[in-house]
């Protein structure tokens, strides 16, 4: 069985936000999926997904922090048309990357302890993110 579908994400203040539940509640064949895989592909380029600390959001605010000081905005760019969050945007989307594979098991994504989905959102107003979802499995 294939199953696709464009998920909405709300808007999301400049942070990594935790998204599992926005994203299963849109996924109601989730139950009905003995293994498989769900695949989640982010369409944009000044965002990002990941896989991180779901229990304690001081990670969340940590990932932020750290984000920027690995790709600040006071750094020289070439690109600047779209304003100075732009193009770190853009570098910090190509670093933690669009994509994201989740195995399913029994009706439910397998994650370990603590694992959740994060929407990193890199621009002060990123707006609404799209969200392919794929899954594929077995009943």
């Amino acid at each position: 069985m294939w199953i696709q579908k464009k998920i909405l994400l709300p808007e999301f203040p400049r942070g990594c936000h935790l998204v599992t539940q926005a994203i299963v509640r849109e996924l109601p064949e989730l139950k009905d999926i003995r293994i498989g895989m769900l695949h989640l592909f982010l369409q944009h380029t000044s965002a990002s997904l990941a896989i991180n600390e779901n229990a304690d959001p001081d990670v969340r605010v940590d990932m932020e922090t750290a984000l920027n000081r690995v790709v600040p905005e006071a750094q020289r760019f070439v690109h600047t048309i779209e304003g100075p969050d732009d193009m770190p945007a853009h570098v910090k989307s190509a670093l933690l990357g669009v994509s994201l594979s989740v195995p399913i098991s029994n009706g439910q994504l397998a994650f370990g302890t603590w694992q959740g989905i994060y929407l990193c959102e890199h621009r002060n107003h990123g707006g609404r993110r799209a969200v392919i979802a794929t899954m594929q499995g077995a009943q």
